[in-house]
């Protein structure tokens, strides 16, 4: 009778508190299993608490067990988790982070040799690799290639079967795939002169490893029996090939994720291997997670009709693309503050009117570190970084500098490694928080705020956050069996210095859409929502704008309670009012939330309906200016000449600040066919001939500034 009630006792202490579904994921221990997840559902909660029973009923070795997610941050947080739950000896790592280990293990006797340095960039060895090949590469095509290269190699692609496979992607940095194909071997030829491995290589060559030495295969197997994967939708295929290998054939599989979170696609990320986890395994239970407790129901609601509204775009290529039905999520919060439509006549008022509602909210209670700005390009941050710093309200770049590596940091933590050491206080009464406190103060702490700002203010947030955290652990710890010591503080914060796990700074949070993948606020901005921008411009098939609505979906989700969406008719202030309301807000958006119509959107083609000809007099064309220009070279031009002279000023300070030459930005006879076209937005101007998408994305927005007679700056 008493190891029963050792068991109601287990079960309660970690079972208790779990919803239905919840409580079945943690008590599904064997074999395959499949949870469909929705925003919100508590899946963190779900799975943790699954490792944590199945280790306390001898299920599971907790070093036998590992768990793989996609970020240092969410691998941090589930170890935390399970400390707490009693199963820390539980691994719980990404899957770069479980690749480098196993990497560094057994390089050694499978390879011979010192593991080769991983380069932090790909940046310079990309610059180099072109510059072998003579070809001209400015910062934005670097990048762009940079992220092609990723993209191929998460794929499992080769420099040789790359060609193939990139039909359709576009031309990053506006290099055809044959140019790319070879500067991408020229890379790998760098690399292996210069004695490197990047990250991809790190799981590429995990996986050779595996693959030819059968020894190393089964120490892995024999190590690691169990398997649970976060995220599943976000898996590559060479992740997946990983996992197949770690796995050897076995179903001790636990995977979670929910293909409406899709938003990784460009880098290599499907949620394929999730929709098809029960064709695999075809007796895998399946749990669909869809109680929300993050978000009151208008939130909730929202995000619900925006995934319900979806419907083929006319027009667009579809290519067989196919939309899984989303998970219903079901609000478990009290009602809240219906979500906000603002429309503003230009960029700089929708800011301002941003950081003016924010202000109230700060003023009304709402925590600052509690609300975001979020946007879907990171190019979009500085007139809002600007409308803050107006209205005196503090913010924080999601993407600055990193919070451990910032020197009050250093010094504190090494203040405190030695404090821990020498500790006797806490044997006195002394709480840890308080002896946090009191360490601190050396280094410039104070109970209360400081009145400059500036440096001064950065580092006492910076001090503040880290007593803040001090709080937050003593409180979650309150009445454990293990107390709660400086040591454990000290350990804690060595743990998510490694893992990059900052903790929460106080200031209005300004990110991008992808960049607030996993995080959520009590008030949320979805800023820049018009067309060009949500959907982004280069979005041209069906499968580009479904990643676009679900990354909106997850913008919306982001949300606990407060839910505003803003949209800007015209760039600059006097500039054209050329914008229109994103696409997926049409039926959303109650009436009078927006002053203008929904223009019909002329479908995108694939392809030419017939033989090229001249729109003034009927001719066929036969140059290539001719059939950019639409028109003969002895009809007379449709442009404005002022017009394409300044564009032409413009494109000269691009080159040269640039170090390029000017027909590399654009050539005289795109500029001449952007004059006569004289498009009204980002859409129509990726419709002119020899406007790619990396163009567009990259001058886009000053071109249609000149345009509309504004200055390009």
């Amino acid at each position: 009778m008493a190891e029963v009630n050792g068991i109601e006792t287990l079960e309660e202490r970690i079972l208790g508190g779990l919803d239905e579904e919840q409580r079945q994921v943690a008590t599904t221990l064997s074999g395959p299993l499949c949870v469909l997840a929705g925003a919100g559902t508590g899946k963190t909660r779900a799975i943790t608490h699954r490792i944590a029973y199945g280790v306390h009923t001898g299920v599971y070795k907790p070093t036998s067990l590992l768990a793989v997610t996609f970020t240092a941050r969410a691998a941090a947080e589930m170890r935390s988790r399970l400390r707490e739950l009693g199963a820390g000896a539980v691994q719980a790592r990404t899957f770069h982070a479980a690749a480098l280990r196993q990497l560094q293990y057994f390089w050694p006797q499978a390879i011979g040799g010192q593991l080769p340095s991983i380069v932090d960039h790909k940046a310079p060895l990309i610059t180099e690799a072109a510059r072998r090949l003579r070809t001209n590469a400015d910062r934005a095509t670097v990048r762009d290639l940079a992220s092609e290269i990723e993209w191929a190699k998460v794929s499992m692609l080769t420099p040789e079967s790359y060609v193939a496979a990139a039909t359709d992607r576009g031309e990053p940095g506006g290099l055809d795939p044959i140019t790319v194909s070879r500067i991408f071997q020229a890379y790998e030829d760098v690399k292996t002169d210069r004695q490197y491995i990047d990250f991809e290589d790190v799981l590429l060559l995990t996986v050779a490893i595996l693959e030819d030495d059968a020894r190393v295969a089964a120490s892995v197997r024999e190590q690691y029996r169990h398997f649970v994967v976060d995220e599943y939708q976000d898996v590559s295929p060479l992740q997946q090939r990983l996992l197949d290998l770690w796995l050897g054939g076995r179903d001790e599989l636990c995977v979670v994720g929910d293909a409406s979170q899709t938003i990784y696609s460009f880098t290599g990320a499907t949620p394929r291997h999730l929709l098809d986890f029960t064709s695999r395994y075809e007796h895998a239970p399946v749990v669909k997670l869809v109680r929300d407790y993050r978000s009151t129901p208008q939130v909730v609601h929202l995000a619900n009709r925006v995934l319900a509204a979806r419907r083929p775009e006319a027009g667009v290529p579809d290519r067989d693309i196919a939309w899984p039905t989303p998970l219903e999520l079901i609000a478990q919060r009290e009602n809240g503050p219906e979500p906000t439509f603002h429309e503003a006549k230009d960029d700089e008022v929708e800011a301002a009117d941003v950081a003016a509602r924010i202000k109230k909210l700060i003023a009304a209670g709402t925590p600052a570190a509690e609300i975001a700005i979020l946007f879907r390009t990171n190019g979009q941050s500085a007139a809002y970084e600007q409308a803050l710093a107006a209205a005196g309200v503090g913010y924080l770049l999601r993407g600055g500098e990193r919070f451990f590596a910032r020197r009050e940091v250093r010094d504190a933590m090494l203040q405190l490694r030695s404090a821990a050491r020498h500790a006797t206080t806490e044997a006195e009464g002394q709480s840890v928080p308080q002896l946090t406190r009191d360490i601190l103060v050396s280094l410039g702490y104070s109970a209360t705020a400081p009145t400059a700002s500036g440096a001064v203010r950065e580092k006492w947030e910076s001090l503040g956050a880290l007593v803040a955290l001090a709080d937050e652990m003593a409180a979650a710890r309150a009445g454990s069996e293990i107390p709660f010591t400086l040591g454990l503080f000290v350990a804690e914060l060595e743990e998510r210095a490694a893992s990059q796990h900052a903790p929460t700074l106080q200031g209005v949070t300004l990110a991008s859409l992808h960049s607030a993948k996993g995080l959520e606020w009590d008030a949320v901005f979805l800023v820049g929502l018009s067309e060009g921008l949500m959907p982004i411009s280069f979005a041209d098939d069906q499968a580009g704008y479904d990643e676009e609505r679900r990354l909106l979906y997850v913008g919306i989700t982001r949300a606990r309670k407060h839910l505003g969406l803003s949209w800007s008719l015209a760039r600059t202030p006097g500039g054209r009012a050329n914008r229109r309301p994103s696409r997926f807000l049409d039926g959303l958006r109650p009436a009078g939330a927006s002053r203008t119509a929904a223009a019909p959107r002329t479908p995108k083609r694939k392809g030419h309906a017939g033989p090229p000809m001249c729109r003034v007099c009927g001719t066929l064309l036969t140059s290539a200016t001719e059939r950019k220009l639409s028109r003969c070279g002895g009809c007379p031009a449709g442009y404005d000449e002022a017009v394409f002279e300044s564009l032409r000023t413009w494109r000269l300070g691009v080159a040269q600040s640039n170090s390029l030459p000017a027909f590399v930005i654009f050539t005289d006879a795109t500029l001449m066919a952007i004059a006569e076209a004289n498009p009204s937005g980002l859409v129509e101007l990726g419709r002119v001939a020899g406007v790619g998408k990396s163009k567009l994305e990259r001058y886009g927005e000053a071109v249609l500034a000149i345009l509309g007679g504004e200055s390009a700056d």
